[in-house]
């Protein structure tokens, strides 16, 4: 497809059994790519394709899918709705124009649905929402409007309203054409009647159609000019002040429907057409220079321009890893070669697939606004940027939250050892929020991730994919450390060994400091003037104290929220290294960290209980038990909604005990939310277990 104006790279995100992989199906079913609807419940869903996600009934991994509709080519991801898979979501957003927002009309906005609205505000991206499930009992279609509105602090605009609800829903009413679709009698939806609105709707649909006249008169000085005067809006007025709305993020379409019942999705289809965005729509995107960072550039959707594009997603396999790109410049070619410009390494590129779930297709070219699989890269890992070899430049990096949970893995044979070692680092390439680390006291091996789920999914893979049997320990909290106050030190590597002279010194300052949302948790800056130290050497310096802030001092946890400075080296003509320089940098910075005071934090969660109101004492006063701090209690329909701030050391083994409280009635989501100090005293018997 030549016309980049008819692209749009979507994600359908929403809160855990919205109904996302459902609606995904009937997209592929209803624009010719599957000629059978598969079911979540029987594990035979396109994109869903993995064993673990078949056995759960829940979706993992992202896939991506490109088919057609009408003259557009959509390239969609369909992402996992648990909380310890979030970070899929998070890189999914980074590189799509826009999203499908999927709430459960009866219960409106969720705690993953609040996840995944701030990702999407984070990253600026235009959305439409699709209230689905409809036809279950207790739907609530303007209820679930308005959570949106209160909850999200968004704005959205019905589209369209609902004709008839729970087991009567039948339909919906389109706001913008005025004329009802009625699905009744059609068993695949794939057919369905448009009549004019039936009686009983047009006081509602009237006033529905009144506010979203209001709500595009505002976007538009014409229109207002019309709506003021009375004058009534033709439906292509409105389309296209729905869309420039959408596209500055000022509101959000809605529209209704049952993507089980077979209901809508075809009218979700028309909207990311009308409403979402094209890459040409989406501003130039801003890249650093490699070698000067304060100086900016700007890259546009042109197929003209150099390449620029960015891994968002690593497969690894056996045969070779597979890597996920969004091309958001110029034009790239399998079998060429390119630069990985933050490790400073040129790559081949031998083949390139478009994706269908697990099926690939081989391209040849791929364009700016594509999003392609490459397969042949070796030293390239997610975030990092692939340009053309002439015209480096760095595009942001995706910034992954820190893992909260870890437990003890070893192999059931010793000689799996080094096999284990191997498939854990596989995983970890695939998987940002996972990582494996040797405890430097105990010598076992530690895995850590978002959560017991995440944990479990992970050791299930080892076992099935890569047939590496083994033990785990029971989950422990992945804490952290920080420091109180200032501190400096120096660190002198002068040696003499029997062969070579060492000699490097380095001055180093760290202190506290609060990173701003998406930046890095460890901050490293060279005060320096230049000339005073080899670049190399200053180069070496920043590895060796990034290294050693990857073990605190009090239980060997990673160091967070430091800032280290350098301001302060020596060097000699002939006995300096890069290697002396690393040392002395490890040194400086372990005594200046003891210096400043170091602390022990604890990952803090967010935790939503939903609880019948007879059972609210009993989950209320077991959460006070485990420190929480109770931040909300709202009602949602007949149902209490408990918002949280807990400790995940007191969280273990929750799910067993929210279900006891409340006869089995009670849910609830839990999601970390920031690393707080923990009380010196709990810090002491943490370190003593330790």
């Amino acid at each position: 497809m030549d016309d980049l104006s008819r692209i749009r790279n979507i994600g359908i995100a929403a809160h855990i059994d919205a109904g996302k992989t459902t609606t995904t199906e009937r997209i592929l079913f209803y624009s010719g790519m599957i000629h059978r609807m598969g079911d979540v419940d029987d594990g035979t869903t396109v994109t869903d394709f993995d064993v673990e996600e078949q056995q759960r009934g829940i979706t993992i991994y992202s896939a991506a899918v490109t088919f057609n509709w009408r003259d557009c080519r959509v390239n969609l991801i369909d992402t996992p709705g648990h909380v310890d898979f979030t970070a899929e979501v998070e890189r999914s957003l980074r590189v799509l124009d826009g999203a499908v927002v999927v709430f459960d009309a009866k219960e409106g906005v969720e705690a993953q649905s609040e996840t995944v609205w701030r990702q999407a505000d984070k990253y600026r991206v235009p959305r439409i929402c699709f209230m689905n499930k409809m036809d279950k009992t207790g739907a609530d279609f303007f209820h679930s409007v308005e959570t949106v509105r209160q909850r999200l602090a968004g704005n959205p605009v019905p589209i369209q309203i609902p004709w008839g609800n729970e087991e009567t829903f039948r339909g919906y009413v389109d706001l913008v054409d005025m004329q009802a679709r009625d699905y009744a009698g059609s068993p695949d939806g794939s057919k369905f009647r448009v009549v004019p609105v039936p009686g009983e709707l047009a006081e509602v649909a009237a006033e529905w159609r009144h506010r979203l006249e209001e709500a595009v008169a505002e976007l538009d000085d014409a229109l207002m000019a019309k709506y003021i005067e009375g004058q009534p809006l033709g439906a292509e007025e409105i389309r296209a002040a729905l869309r420039k709305g959408t596209l500055c993020r000022r509101l959000q379409p809605v529209l209704c429907g049952s993507a089980f019942k077979y209901v809508g999705v075809q009218a979700v289809l028309d909207a990311v057409c009308d409403y979402l965005p094209s890459p040409l729509d989406i501003p130039p995107v801003e890249a650093h220079d490699p070698e000067k960072p304060d100086k900016r550039h700007l890259r546009k959707c042109d197929p003209k321009e150099p390449l620029a594009a960015l891994v968002f997603k690593v497969i690894a396999e056996s045969h070779g890893d597979l890597h996920f790109l969004r091309i958001y410049s110029g034009t790239l070619a399998a079998g060429s070669r390119v630069l990985n410009v933050g490790r400073r390494r040129k790559e081949n590129l031998p083949q390139m697939f478009r994706v269908f779930a697990r099926r690939r297709e081989k391209l040849d070219v791929a364009r700016c606004g594509d999003i392609v699989a490459v397969q042949g890269l070796k030293d390239t890992s997610t975030g990092d940027t692939i340009t053309d070899t002439h015209h480096p430049v760095l595009l942001e990096r995706i910034e992954f939250p820190e893992t909260v949970i870890s437990m003890a893995i070893e192999p059931q044979s010793a000689s799996d050892r080094d096999k284990l070692a191997l498939c854990l680092g596989m995983l970890a390439r695939s998987d940002p929020t996972f990582d494996f680390r040797a405890d430097p006291e105990t010598g076992q091996t530690l895995i850590s991730g978002m959560g017991e789920l995440h944990l479990e999914v992970m050791c299930h893979r080892l076992e099935r994919d890569y047939r590496v049997p083994v033990r785990v320990g029971k989950p422990r909290v992945a804490y952290r450390e920080t420091i109180r106050a200032a501190g400096r030190a120096e660190g002198r590597f002068i040696r003499q060994t029997a062969t070579k002279s060492h000699f490097a010194v380095v001055t180093l300052e760290v202190e506290p400091f609060e990173p701003q949302p998406g930046e890095e948790h460890f901050r490293y800056l060279n005060r320096l003037a230049t000339g005073v130290l080899k670049p190399e050497f200053a180069h070496a310096i920043e590895q060796g104290v990034r290294g050693a802030a990857r073990s605190g001092p009090l239980g060997g946890f990673p160091l967070i929220n430091v800032q280290c400075t350098l301001v302060g080296g020596e060097q000699h003509p002939t006995d300096s290294s890069e290697i002396d320089f690393e040392s002395a940098a490890a040194m400086a910075f372990q005594r200046a960290v003891e210096q400043a005071g170091p602390t022990l934090l604890e990952p803090i969660m967010k935790v939503e209980v939903v609880t019948p109101d007879q059972y609210f004492g009993n989950i209320n006063g077991d959460l006070m038990s485990r420190r929480a701090t109770i931040t909300q209690t709202a009602m949602r329909g007949p149902n209490q909604v408990i918002t949280a701030e807990v400790p995940l050391s007191t969280m273990f083994g929750y799910a067993t005990t929210v279900r006891s409280l409340s006869q089995g009635r009670a849910s609830y989501a839990m999601e970390p939310c920031r690393y707080e100090r923990v009380p010196d005293h709990l810090a002491k018997q943490v370190l003593g277990v330790l």
